[in-house]
């Protein structure tokens, strides 16, 4: 069997790639395609496989901005004598052409924020109102052709029941939930010190700027691994208590988790790998209670609150200071091991190979018809 796996660019190493990497070792033959691709930017295990990119490579430093030539660049893609397709998305990577014979898989992280999810949020982030007026014809046509493309996909696997329900909700197709995996084994429990940490890229959706300036105002230590356009402005609302270490190494990284009083996120997200890393590290979760958080940080995981406001995150600070001791290491590892590599790779062949989803059915029935 051939399998084609398609994933929506590779310049950097986040948690979409973490998954990539998992759904690779699965299909150690299968070849890559990508729209934009930086092999200094990816694991060495990436750059060992066959990466085939599209003809916007050479415009990869403005990668956002292309965002309405990537259907085009995907279609482009030639998936002629493959078997299987699995496409990695929360861009537009579903929207590949693929053979009638082929089976395609659509991995989804999340539909693409910047035009549904977060419309409105992009939209106003465009300077002036000419910028915001050329976005909205752009926009409402690549939803257009979104929504289109989904038909494209034979089976969806939702990373959390949070994107399954936003699945539904924006392309109406039924899908089955497989978590992301998590190295769950690599991290450690240790003493903790006197510092919350959290680890975000610095963009504004992850909303890190009330919990910088929240914890300005308290005192307490807080460290935050990551970098991003956002850096800048975080630092401007940042006192002497918070540290801003950049981009780390999984070393360094497992050792900031292993000594931390709590993990703090203050934004909504997908899934949320990294509260599943802090819960490997015996660490409690402080989140706001929406999106994956409110599937991961429960049965005295952790503490979750219901508004990005300073107001609510102090008070669930002060109510982490009041039961921190009954947070049990043993039972958050517990938690945090449903989310392992094997369970991970069981899950997604059975996707893989399951009549689950019912859109072949409903091809099969029409057939026979």
């Amino acid at each position: 069997m051939r399998v084609a796996i398609v994933h929506y660019w590779l310049i950097g190493m986040r948690g979409g790639e973490q998954v990539l990497e998992a759904i690779c070792r699965l299909y150690p033959a299968a070849d890559i395609f990508t729209l934009f691709y930086d092999p200094s930017a990816v694991s060495p295990y990436l750059r060992s496989r066959n990466i085939k990119a599209s003809y916007l490579n050479p415009l990869r430093r403005f990668h956002r901005s292309l965002l309405p030539a990537m259907p085009l660049a995907l279609e482009s893609f030639d998936l002629r004598g493959y078997d299987l397709i699995i496409s990695s998305e929360s861009g537009p990577a579903k929207g590949v052409l693929t053979p009638s014979t082929a089976r395609h898989i659509c991995y989804c992280h999340t539909p693409m924020r910047y035009l549904w999810e977060l419309y409105p949020d992009y939209r106003n982030d465009f300077a002036g109102l000419a910028g915001r007026m050329l976005m909205a014809p752009f926009a409402s046509w690549l939803r257009t052709w979104d929504y289109a493309s989904a038909a494209r996909v034979d089976a969806f696997a939702a990373n959390s029941w949070n994107v399954r329900r936003r699945i539904w909700k924006v392309w109406r197709r039924r899908s089955r939930v497989v978590p992301p995996p998590v190295n769950v084994e690599s991290f450690y429990y240790a003493a903790p010190q006197d510092y919350f940490l959290m680890v975000s890229e610095m963009v504004p959706y992850k909303r890190l700027d009330y919990a910088v300036d929240s914890f300005r105002r308290s005192g307490r230590r807080l460290k935050i691994v990551g970098t991003g356009p956002e850096l800048a402005s975080l630092r401007k609302l940042a006192g002497p208590n918070i540290e801003f270490c950049g981009r780390v190494n999984d070393a360094e990284l497992r050792e900031l988790f292993a000594h931390c009083q709590a993990f703090v996120m203050p934004g909504e997200e997908d899934f949320g790998i990294t509260m599943v890393e802090a819960m490997a590290s015996g660490k409690p979760v402080i989140a706001l209670g929406r999106g994956g958080a409110k599937e991961l940080v429960r049965d005295g995981c952790g503490i979750l609150y219901p508004e990005h406001t300073h107001d609510e995150l102090e008070a669930a600070l002060a109510r982490f200071d009041r039961c921190a001791d009954s947070f049990r290491p043993l039972l958050l590892t517990t938690r945090a091991a449903e989310f392992s590599p094997g369970l991970f790779e069981r899950r997604f062949r059975t996707a893989a190979a399951g009549q689950w989803d019912t859109r072949e059915q409903e091809i099969r029935n029409l057939a026979v018809v």
